[in-house]
């Protein structure tokens, strides 16, 4: 017997259902209609609202989430063709995304209030717009759920909970292999588009707003099973998804004008390959390191000290690809010489020795300044004056035209690293589901159960600490050419500037331990929002803890999570089991009995 989503009760507000749909799609069409209009009569505020018919700014984002809206509330209707976008529910994400254009809208009307000095500042569209949010939101909470509500004693903040929970999507139909193609093609350039967007906003009213919108979006389509459709769709085409990835990465910088832009692309993909290999140790073998940075200090000091540069102490000037493997190599030695005395702790003194290598890291290379040590790394004052590098000719410091668009520094160092970062997800990968993989795997679940399956627990510890930190060393040798300095502040557990240790581990824990994914969507995301919003800066560590509670709250796995995670983490999610009215229905009644 299959459950009927659309005559289960209304969780929230007794709204009759159709009374309810209508609502929703009216409001979110007097939404949509809004945009068109002027919201302010004065273009001080940023993004110029005052034009009619022609949407900009904040507006834009309130027209993308209403147009959202008004699209899933039509495939409630049953519209061919709209299913398929909502195969785990249509209400539940209407009932999310109404409130993001709620949200969106309100946000930027309190802005306007806020910036000009009062609502009356305000013209006709941005209360039509607002208006039209609020109903679209009260209606939508009439409707019927997704998910049945049969238990009195269900709480709104449970109620909620299941809201943003991912259904299992049904089987859908077959489609042809290249539908299933273009359809993992235009998924592929939609998110390069909204990453793109998100970067591009030039002041921080829109980039709060973008987060507003596509925070809401991004839960109401993986509430509606969209994602999880792409998922299995990405799964089966595996190669065609890292393909259509690796040729929306190369896209970005063609998408970008300025520089700082295309620059924190770059420090995105430097930060994401170092989680990666954080990733290695912490999520796939389960060795919680406290001091992984130091790794990418190694790198970064090494390929500084041969690169040419005129404060170095050694005075050489090795070929980019010799540099990258003395980075590589020298934070290699590191780790197994750190791995090998300390490798058979576990837990917590595990985590305590490498946060006590991290600070010895930073420490030695400060006082290696001629005066409290060796003149080796020129103490506090770092290593400066990094040469750019050239590569058969090419001068990655240069402006470069390559197909009509003008490349500059940023944009080069940004497409070298996208090379080793494909490299890194290629190693990951590899590893992954290599036997090594599965033993890592073995060890973080039970490493006693492991060994007592004849696995060698040390041997493969020491190889994930080896490899992890060798991942960071190639991540290092290319942020020294592209900070042109390497100094020791760069290099600590926790600091309102990354990278540091805590910022890659929250990297790790947000989007996803042990998989291929969530460590660069964290990174991104850890990175992207305090590079946007510069008043942050300074609360960033107080931010992350905020954003890991509520992260362990809602979503415990993390935003890209494996299977495994997901029923370790969801097991009590099932329905409960209704109690028996008769003892003799239970074992414990039976046995009374038979006594």
């Amino acid at each position: 017997m299959t459950t009927n989503h659309t005559t289960t009760p209304a969780p929230f507000l007794p709204i009759p259902a159709p009374a309810a749909r209508i609502g929703t799609t009216a409001g979110a069409t007097l939404a949509l209609i809004g945009t068109f209009l002027a919201w302010t009569w004065t273009d001080q505020f940023p993004g110029d609202l005052t034009v009619t018919g022609y949407p900009g700014g904040l507006q834009v984002l309130t027209l993308i989430s209403a147009a959202l809206t008004l699209l899933l509330t039509l495939s409630g209707y049953g519209i061919p063709g709209l299913r398929w976008l909502t195969p785990g529910g249509t209400n539940s994400p209407v009932r999310l995304l109404a409130l993001g254009t709620l949200g969106t809208t309100g946000y930027t009307i309190g802005a306007i209030a806020y910036d000009l000095g009062g609502v009356v500042n305000l013209e006709p569209g941005a209360w039509v717009s607002g208006i039209g949010a609020l109903i679209a939101t009260i209606t939508a909470l009439g409707l019927p759920g997704d998910q049945p509500h049969t238990d009195p004693r269900t709480t709104a903040w449970q109620r909620f909970r299941n809201s943003l929970a991912a259904p299992q999507a049904p089987r859908p139909k077959a489609l042809p292999s290249w539908a299933e193609i273009l359809i993992i093609v235009a998924a592929f350039g939609i998110g390069l588009y909204v990453f793109a967007y998100g970067i591009d906003t030039d002041y921080t009213e829109l980039f709060i707003g973008f987060l507003i919108t596509t925070g809401f979006a991004f839960t109401a389509l993986h509430r509606a099973g969209l994602v999880s459709r792409l998922t299995a769709l990405t799964t089966k085409h595996r190669n065609i998804t890292l393909a259509a990835a690796l040729v929306a990465a190369v896209c970005f910088p063609f998408t970008q004008q300025k520089e700082e832009y295309a620059l924190i692309g770059a420090n995105i993909l430097i930060f994401g390959t170092v989680a990666l290999g954080l990733n290695v140790v912490v999520g796939l073998a389960g060795l919680l390191d406290l001091g992984y940075v130091a790794f990418l200090g190694v790198g970064a000091y090494a390929a500084a000290l041969v690169s040419g540069s005129t404060m170095s102490a050694i005075g050489v000037e090795f070929p980019f690809w010799a540099a990258v493997l003395t980075g590589a190599g020298a934070s290699l030695v590191f780790g197994v010489l750190i791995g090998a005395p300390t490798l058979r702790l576990r837990g917590d003194y595990l985590a305590i020795v490498t946060l006590g290598f991290g600070e010895i890291f930073r420490l030695t290379v400060n006082n290696l300044n001629g005066n409290s040590g060796p003149d080796l790394t020129n103490g506090s004052q770092g290593i400066p004056s990094i040469p750019d590098l050239n590569f058969f000719g090419f001068d990655f410091g240069l402006k470069h035209n390559i197909l009509g668009f003008d490349l500059g520094r940023s944009a080069n160092y940004y497409l070298l690293m996208l090379v080793f970062t494909a490299v890194v997800v290629l190693v990951f990968r590899r590893s992954g589901e290599s036997r090594i993989g599965r033993a890592w795997v073995a060890i973080r679940e039970d490493e006693t159960a492991a060994t007592a399956m004849g696995i060698n627990a040390f041997r493969l510890k020491l190889l994930a600490f080896a490899l992890g930190a060798t991942l960071a060393g190639l991540a290092g040798t290319v942020q020294a050419h592209v900070n042109y300095t390497v100094t020791p502040e760069q290099y600590q557990f926790a600091g309102s500037v990354p990278p540091n240790s805590a910022f890659l581990l929250a990297a790790v824990i947000l989007g996803g331990m042990g998989t291929l994914s969530g460590p660069l969507v964290g990174a991104a995301l850890l990175y992207l929002i305090p590079a946007k919003l510069q008043f942050m800066q300074d609360y960033q560590l107080f931010l992350f803890g905020i954003a890991l509670i509520l992260l362990m709250r809602v979503r415990p796995e993390g935003l890209v999570a494996d299977r495994r995670k997901q029923l370790e983490f969801h097991e009590n999610d099932q329905p409960d089991v209704p109690e028996p009215r008769h003892p003799e229905e239970t074992g414990a009644g039976i046995t009374k009995a038979g006594a």
